[in-house]
């Protein structure tokens, strides 16, 4: 398989009408060493300065909480990151049937990643959909299937959807960002009985990127699915998950892996700046 070295960095931040007197946050930001990736370097640096603590949530997602305990107008965190990737996983073989997933101890131990949350509900339109799908695939087809079809019918349309649009709106309207591609694709995958669950990371947008060349980027989002293993693609862009993908959390939608959230005192925010910028080093 392939390999690239990926420097990151994620530089985002809020701005307040005045004086803000404290704050507590939760950056999801960094990403860590799994099967497919190896993190060489990863530092999470905020303005006004605070101490930092590091943990793993519930899904294994690397957080950065902290608190600010001085009068601000503007919050900015700051997370870099090197990290070595490879190539698409070889496609499994042999994965279950849908009489296995359907066992009660499949079912049970991934319960969570097949029930439906507010961005992943079903309508009966959709619901019927999936039914139809998992009755002419088998489950290692099936999700393919389900890709091909959300790629088809939904219009990748930057601006068109904001972060709590649900998976019955895009459908209905035909648009939408990576989260809310993913957000549907999780949808059918768990509507037909397959565990799935919603990833985001980073994606270099150029798949033969020349080296040492900054290029601008965003936070992305992608599915992956269980049918005895776990297994990653990217329905945004149509390609298997792979050395220009970098994943930082996973969770059952957008709602588990925001990469800044938190709480404050004070008057309301007066926007949101996001900046990513990767550079293929190798």
């Amino acid at each position: 398989m392939t390999g690239w070295r990926l420097q990151i960095r994620h530089r985002t931040g809020f701005q307040y009408g005045g004086p803000v007197a404290s704050s507590y946050n939760e950056a999801r930001m960094s990403p860590g060493s799994e099967a497919r990736q190896t993190v060489l370097d990863a530092r999470v640096s905020v303005w006004p300065t605070a101490r930092t603590y590091r943990y793993q949530d519930y899904w294994g997602t690397t957080v950065t909480s902290f608190d600010v305990q001085v009068p601000h107008e503007v919050l900015e965190v700051i997370a870099d990151a090197t990290v070595e990737t490879s190539g698409p996983a070889a496609p499994p073989t042999g994965g279950l049937s849908w009489a296995e997933l359907a066992d009660p101890d499949e079912v049970d131990r991934w319960q969570e990643l097949l029930l439906p949350t507010p961005r992943t509900a079903l309508d009966e339109e959709l619901g019927a959909l999936a039914a139809e799908l998992r009755a002419a695939y088998g489950p290692d087809e099936a999700a393919p299937a389900v890709f091909d079809l959300v790629r088809r019918e939904v219009e990748y349309t930057p601006g068109a959807t904001g972060v709590m649009t649900d998976a019955v709106h895009v459908w209905r309207q035909k648009q939408g960002v990576c989260q809310d591609i993913s957000h549907l694709s999780v949808a059918l995958l768990r509507a037909m009985g397959l565990p799935a669950r919603y990833v985001s990371g980073y994606l270099h947008p150029t798949p033969d990127a020349p080296l040492g060349k900054p290029v601008t980027g965003q936070s992305h989002a992608w599915v992956e699915w269980w049918s005895g293993q776990w297994q990653a693609y990217d329905p945004t862009n149509g390609v298997p998950v792979g050395e220009r993908h970098v994943t930082v959390g996973r969770g059952r939608d957008y709602g588990d892996v925001p990469p800044l959230k938190g709480v404050y005192a004070g008057p309301s925010n007066t926007g949101q700046s996001v900046e990513v910028t990767l550079t293929r080093i190798r």
